[in-house]
């Protein structure tokens, strides 16, 4: 029996103009997926004390399917547990299909360094989504504050950080919005791409306001990071709603993290349980989280 565990994360900076080659800062955070597997007389899949049928789902099925290349795998017992929302832009697919990965490699002695994990998790996610930036499979498998493409470690905030989750289950499908962005391109590239390009441009500078820990200016810049996005039409009302409730609570500087149509929301304070309350009262779930220095790990 092997159990492992890997870390959610936000984006600080350049989801959506990440997958059209801009650079994006993402952060490992400690709210995470447990998998537990071990050779059963039949498969099974179990989530938050929950079975799930078909296959256990497309990230399950096509993690066992790539290591079916390495092994013939038997029966399996797969036990998830998560801290993570589901389809929230925190990055729970990923945390999902890196702890599964890291935790069959050591039940049946295959060799995967976290490279290897982290690249492997990126095809699972690809398969399922489409067109899937590699950042959310790097940071849960490696963890910290990471600058991409060029997975440089940052150091880490001196900043608290505030999840504000919207209603559970009305956060679209990161593919789905994936291609409803890539489709506005598509249609209106003068436009869009100065979009991607100015998000590009406040990511570059935000990665120097983290190596001077400058909270209040990387809250500046994350408060226009979202109006970027909302001009690519990810946000919701709801989603708007709690980003100006963390800003009106004392929060730096608050953004839509992920794909959007829903979801979650991040801010920068150092006041957290003010902008908690702030979040909560506009009607969001606050999650107050550390962040996470180590990624996917054995338990």
């Amino acid at each position: 029996m092997a159990t492992c565990s890997a870390p959610g994360k936000i984006y600080l900076f350049g989801e959506h103009a990440v997958v059209h080659g801009e650079p994006a800062v993402a952060c490992a955070v400690e709210l995470r997926t447990r998998v537990t597997v071990l050779p059963a007389k039949s498969t099974s899949v179990i989530s938050n004390g929950k079975p799930l049928g078909f296959g256990g789902g497309p990230y399950i099925e096509n993690t066992l399917k790539i290591m079916e290349k390495f092994l013939v795998l038997p029966p399996l017992s797969i036990r998830i547990d998560s801290e993570i929302p589901i389809a929230a832009g925190i990055g729970s697919s990923a945390a999902l299909t890196v702890a599964l990965l890291r935790a069959l490699s050591i039940e049946f002695g295959v060799k995967m360094d976290l490279s290897m994990i982290a690249a492997t998790a990126h095809r699972v996610e690809r398969v399922v989504q489409g067109a899937a930036s590699p950042t959310d499979t790097f940071v849960s498998t490696m963890g910290g504050v990471v600058v991409v493409p060029e997975r440089r470690h940052l150091s880490p905030l001196g900043c608290k950080i505030v999840i504000g989750e919207a209603e559970r289950g009305v956060g679209e499908k990161t593919r789905e919005m994936v291609s409803r962005v890539a489709e506005l391109r598509e249609t209106y590239p003068d436009v869009v791409d100065p979009i991607f390009n100015a998000i590009g441009r406040l990511t570059r500078n935000g990665v120097r306001l983290i190596e001077d820990d400058d909270c209040k200016g990387i809250g500046r810049l994350m408060n226009i990071n979202d109006g970027l996005l909302e001009a690519l039409g990810v946000g919701t009302t709801m989603l708007s709603r709690l980003v100006h409730a963390a800003r009106d609570a004392g929060a730096f500087g608050a953004k839509i993290t992920g794909a959007g149509g829903g979801g979650c929301i991040v801010a920068l304070t150092d006041d957290p349980q003010e902008v908690a309350r702030g979040i909560e009262d506009a009607g969001g779930r606050a999650i107050v989280v550390e962040i996470a220095r180590e990624g996917v790990r054995e338990e």
